[in-house]
Formats: C-alpha cells, sequence, structure tokens
C-alpha cells in the first residue's frame, strides 16, 4: 500500500529545546523524541561530509520500528565534482554506512548548487552509477578509497530496492527532455518550495513523490498558514492517488507514467532557526488524518491503516 509520511529536515537545533523538545530532555534522546512523533527525518548531515558506521546503526537502534530515514547525498559528489569523477566517491558515500540503516533507509535525495545547469549527458552517466537496490550499492562501496580502511560497512542485511529523488535549482532543467530522462530511469522530482527563489515543479517522474518545504513567503523563514497547509494537503492527495494536484505546475504536458497510488515523503526545512519546522509538520499531519504511533502509521480520513515499511 502506498504511504504518505511527513516529517522534517534534521533534528538536532538547540533552539527546538525547551519548545519542541521539552526542557531538560537529554540532547542523546532527541532522535528518539523526534521519531516518535514524524514517521520519517531527513538526515543532513551526510551531505556536508561522509558519517561513520557507528552513527547510522545509532540512528537505526533509537528509532521505532516502521520509521523511515531519507538521506541526503554528499555535496562533494553533486557541488565540488558537479558529477565529474565521482565512481569513487559515490563508493566512499555507501561504504560510509548507509547499511546500518537497514530497513529504514528511505529515498536517497542528491540536490544540486543553483549554478549547476542541465546537461542531460552528465546526468545520464551519473543515472547509470546510482545503484537500485541494496546489493548493486554494495558492490560499488567495495571499490572505496583506501584510506576509508576501519570507518565501512561493506555488508547489507537484505537485498532492498534504492530510490533516488533529484533536487535541481538551476532554471535550464525546465526542459522536458529532463522530465523524460528522470522518468526513464525512475528518479522522483523533487518538488521544493523556496518561496520563489528557484524554480518549482511539479511534474511526477516515479512511483513516489519527494516535496520539500523552506517556506512558501520567505525562505528559510516563514511559517505555513492554515491556508497554506490546506493547499499542500490537497496536493498530498491528489498524488498520493495517483493522480496529480489541480494547481500543478509542470514542465512536460505527458501525463505521469502511471494513475496507480504513491507514497508520498514530506519534510519541512523552513525557519532559519527551524522553530517553525515541527509545528508545521505537525499541522500538516493533522490536516491529512495522519496518526503515526510506534508500530503503524494511520489515515483517520481514509479510515484504513498504512502498512509498516
Amino acid at each position: 500500500m502506498a504511504m504518505i509520511r511527513i516529517g522534517i529536515s534534521g533534528w538536532r537545533y538547540a533552539p527546538w529545546r525547551g519548545s519542541f523538545y521539552p526542557a531538560g530532555l537529554p540532547q542523546r534522546a532527541e532522535l528518539e523524541h523526534a521519531a516518535r512523533r514524524f514517521a520519517t527525518i531527513e538526515i543532513n548531515g551526510s551531505f556536508y561530509s561522509l558519517q561513520r558506521p557507528e552513527l547510522y546503526a545509532q540512528w537505526y537502534a533509537e528509532t521505532p520500528e516502521g520509521f523511515v530515514f531519507s538521506l541526503k547525498g554528499g555535496r562533494y559528489i553533486t557541488h565540488m565534482l558537479k558529477l565529474r569523477n565521482i565512481e569513487e566517491p559515490l563508493a566512499n558515500f555507501f561504504a560510509s554506512g548507509v547499511f546500518n540503516l537497514r530497513d529504514k533507509l528511505g529515498p536517497i535525495l542528491w540536490q544540486f548548487p543553483p549554478n549547476f545547469k542541465y546537461q542531460r549527458e552528465r546526468l545520464e552517466s551519473f543515472f547509470r552509477l546510482l545503484p537500485r537496490d541494496t546489493e548493486r550499492a554494495c558492490a560499488l562501496a567495495r571499490r572505496r578509497s583506501a584510506w576509508m580502511k576501519g570507518r565501512v560497512r561493506l555488508a547489507v542485511d537484505a537485498w532492498r530496492p534504492l530510490r533516488h529523488a533529484i533536487a535541481v535549482r538551476h532554471e535550464s532543467f525546465l526542459d522536458p527532455s529532463f522530465i523524460d530522462l528522470l522518468r526513464e530511469q525512475q528518479i522522483a522530482l523533487v518538488v521544493a518550495e523556496t518561496a520563489g527563489l528557484w524554480p518549482m515543479r511539479q511534474d511526477v517522474t516515479a512511483d513516489f513523490v519527494y516535496i520539500r518545504l523552506h517556506g512558501d513567503k520567505e525562505l528559510y523563514r516563514s511559517g505555513y498558514s492554515p491556508r497554506a497547509l490546506a493547499r499542500w494537503a490537497e496536493r498530498i492527495r491528489a498524488w498520493h492517488a495517483g493522480s496529480e494536484p489541480a494547481d500543478a505546475e509542470k514542465v512536460s504536458a505527458l501525463l505521469p507514467p502511471s494513475p496507480a497510488p504513491r507514497d508520498v515523503y514530506c519534510y519541512f526545512d523552513n525557519t532559519d532557526v527551524k522553530l517553525r519546522a515541527p509545528v508545521d509538520a505537525q499541522s500538516l499531519m493533522r490536516r491529512l488524518d495522519i496518526k503515526w504511533h510506534r508500530d503503524e502509521i494511520s489515515s483517520g480520513r481514509r479510515g484504513s491503516a498504512r502498512r509498516k515499511a
């Protein structure tokens, strides 16, 4: 069954202490606290540097059954190398311990910088390297750099498919051939609201939808009004049902590749100090009648339980 997961981007923010996190809650308990309120959280630290296997194992242990992390791909690959000569860095990324997330590893997000322009050939090469299941990811990880010795995880507990999502910020990506390429590769185009700073398009290109909400009025600062949350709830219902929102702005005039129900992942990353993100995420969950418990996701409006991840 397709599922809707609403969550937050990151979880360790000092301004949340005493507000979202109860006063006196130990810092080591913050992830556990957040994971009992949201069915998914986006890991941001992996964007800035390679994490370590013991950290991924710790995050797995601190989250309940059925919880899912999304994982942000390294900026070394997307921002510094800009997809050139990346096979070994990509191997390092997958060798760094991500397999310790086991069944809680959700979509992998690759975000390109604003000055990165659409180049179909370079993207095709990148997409060919992206592993589409854990076994292929493990095979790639075995080609990691020698200096990684002692800080790698080179085994998987089970075969699982891997999903990838792409976030773009340059207007050159507003090209139907880019949408065609994503659909060929079954890679999701991230729907990112950035207060109008960068393009937001809503083409469905995979069997899931990935949303990032950075603020509708002011980037990283805006909280979402009840009206804005109602609009996003309507869009999410449409995507989840296998349809499209009536107000969808798209690059391609073609219909989505399938009308089947879709998984939807939505992450709030609004306000510089991120004080609004947990509040807005919980408000959107209420609008969608989504209740997250330790062992299940349920939707009261649809009157049915969402299966475990």
